[in-house]
């Protein structure tokens, strides 16, 4: 299925690329904490996918808004709803200002990860 995206299609790569890291574990233990990149001048880490998807690209600030723009439909929609929620209660919970590794041992990062993977399922259709 082809989706057409006007003018946003890299704002969508963005998302899709920060929700990807946001679903996997393994990824976040070898880039986030013991920080083995994949190449020279690669960066990431947790904050950095947060400021991409509320300040960066403000899907999660409001993902309705998002429908048509960089999200195709409404389970899109409620798919990164829902990783919102996630993500407010543990940023709520283990503070804003906290290191990775705070994020990952907090008890409800697992429920953060599995509402990305959802997500990341629906916007990789």
């Amino acid at each position: 299925m082809s989706r057409d995206f006007g003018n946003l299609p890299a704002m969508r790569r963005e998302i899709i690329s920060a929700v990807r890291a946001l679903s996997d574990s393994d990824y976040q233990q070898r880039v986030w904490i013991d920080r083995i990149y994949p190449h020279a001048d690669f960066f990431d880490d947790f904050t950095l996918n947060v400021n991409t998807l509320y300040d960066d690209t403000t899907v999660l600030d409001d993902p309705a808004a998002a429908l048509g723009r960089t999200l195709a439909d409404d389970a899109e929609v409620e798919a990164m709803q829902c990783l919102a929620g996630r993500l407010d209660e543990i940023l709520d919970t283990v503070g804003r200002e906290a290191d990775d590794i705070a994020f990952l041992q907090s008890p409800l990062w697992s429920g953060v990860v599995t509402a990305a993977q959802e997500a990341l399922r629906l916007l990789d259709r």
